[in-house]
């Protein structure tokens, strides 16, 4: 028993099927004009450069960097490096003249300060967190875990008769 009804809507007209065929055959023509166009340029003495980017034409510098850090995955220590830039704006100017990022440690994700007495180091441990929270906001979720903060620097020991073996000598209290 044949019912003569409608189609069901399943399967393609013939119109959608004109314009699938349609579409095929501009596809296949494209890319057999493509190649027919590389081969005459072959043919001339290489490829030359036309009106149409592509990807001999240079690029600018700052594309260029962008990429390269993309590709190499330096987001984060280029991301570090800046705010190591931007230390005075991030910190304060009274910290900044006082405590100086060292380094960053990509791995453990621990930025390295050295202060220079132990009160600004006791001052910027106190601010550490609320500094990390800032820096995390800056560059991204878990980019900073934590502050390390070094000794400060003392005056370079000096070595004579009337010195005690094993004496750190005098210097600032770092504690």
């Amino acid at each position: 028993m044949t019912t003569d009804g409608p189609a069901p809507k399943d399967e393609p007209s013939g119109v959608d099927l004109a314009r699938v065929a349609l579409r095929a055959a501009k596809e296949a023509a494209r890319a057999r004009g493509d190649a027919a166009q590389q081969k005459k340029q072959a043919r001339r003495g290489g490829l030359r450069s036309g009106a149409r980017a592509d990807g001999r034409d240079p690029m600018a510098l700052g594309s260029a960097i962008n990429r390269l850090i993309t590709e190499r995955g330096w987001e984060t220590p280029a991301a570090v490096g800046g705010v190591m830039g931007r230390w005075p704006e991030i910190v304060g100017e009274d910290l900044a003249n006082h405590c100086v990022p060292q380094r960053y440690d990509e791995d453990e994700r621990v930025l390295v300060v050295q202060c220079d007495s132990t009160a600004w180091a006791t001052q910027l441990r106190h601010l550490a967190p609320a500094l990390v929270a800032r820096l995390n906001a800056d560059l991204g979720h878990g980019s900073v875990r934590m502050i390390k903060v070094l000794n400060p620097g003392g005056p370079p020991r000096r070595y004579g008769p009337l010195r005690a073996p094993g004496s750190t000598g005098p210097g600032d209290t770092y504690g």
